[in-house]
């Protein structure tokens, strides 16, 4: 478990506790040993039992995973098995279910859009991050069969429209890269319409991103580029819109969906004490 789980586990739980649980002191003031299961109430994919067990790890306890991210579980069926001080095991119950909801949601739903895809085009997400979050939700998007895109800032090159306008156009921004990264770095340049693609394609870059275009100017937009570049759709995309690009003969590889994080719901789990 790495230093950065913990240090997040600690301080939500920080935020929840506050001085103290006053309401598991009252009623439990001798702390005697208890065990608990947690166990969908929805069907689901899974995602998030590292940072749930960071959680009770804080307050003395040990979760044991029945089932594994990325799986999926109909109603019903259990997550996981946590044991330990019963004081433990209540202080952190919300705060570990919160993480499993949330990320499993993103789990999910990441599975669904996915689905609509058949396999055709690959399905990744954004920066549309939580703060101090992506790990666990870029995580949540593998476990759905999503993929990643750039983890942050440091580990890609994408000019955007806003680099275009302070660069002073597509050629001057991918000259001025060019010149500062690594001749092994790909380039991926945003374009809004045919004419700036056309412009991208005589720079020579290795990535196109087909922002915001309807769905006939992403298919000529991909036939124009012929292979010559790898082809990323984005904007507005939701699984109706990606089950008709994948049934075209012209299809972008990629399809990135901020929406794979920030539109996910959270699903419905529960925890439950045994005798």
């Amino acid at each position: 478990m790495s230093a950065a789980l913990r240090e997040l586990a600690r301080a939500a739980l920080a935020e929840d506790i506050g001085p103290g649980d006053i309401t598991t002191a009252a009623c439990l003031p001798d702390n005697p040993p208890g065990r608990a299961r947690i166990f969908a109430k929805q069907a689901l994919t899974v995602s998030g039992l590292e940072i749930a067990g960071a959680v009770f790890a804080e307050r003395g306890c040990v979760l044991r995973a029945v089932a594994a991210d990325g799986e999926q579980l109909l109603p019903g069926e259990e997550l996981a098995r946590v044991e330990g001080p019963v004081q433990g095991l209540l202080i952190a119950e919300r705060v570990a279910l919160n993480f499993l909801m949330r990320l499993s949601g993103i789990a999910t739903h990441t599975r669904a859009v996915v689905a609509a895809a058949a396999g055709r085009i690959r399905i990744v997400d954004t920066r549309k991050t939580t703060p101090l979050h992506r790990a666990l939700e870029k995580a949540a998007v593998r476990h759905g069969g999503g993929h990643n895109h750039r983890f942050a800032l440091y580990d890609g090159v994408m000019i955007k429209d806003n680099h275009i306008a302070a660069a002073g156009g597509i050629r001057p921004a991918v000259r001025a890269v060019r010149a500062a990264v690594h001749h092994l770095v790909r380039v991926e340049v945003e374009v809004e319409d045919l004419d700036q693609l056309e412009e991208a394609l005589s720079c020579g870059v290795e990535v196109l991103l087909l922002d915001n275009m309807d769905d006939d100017t992403i298919a000529e937009a991909v036939r124009r580029v012929a292979g010559r570049a790898i082809t990323e759709a984005s904007g507005n995309m939701n699984p109706r819109r990606i089950a008709a690009l994948a049934a075209r003969e012209h299809r972008p590889d990629l399809i990135s969906v901020g929406g794979l994080i920030h539109q996910a719901r959270w699903v419905d789990l529960s925890m439950r004490m045994l005798q």
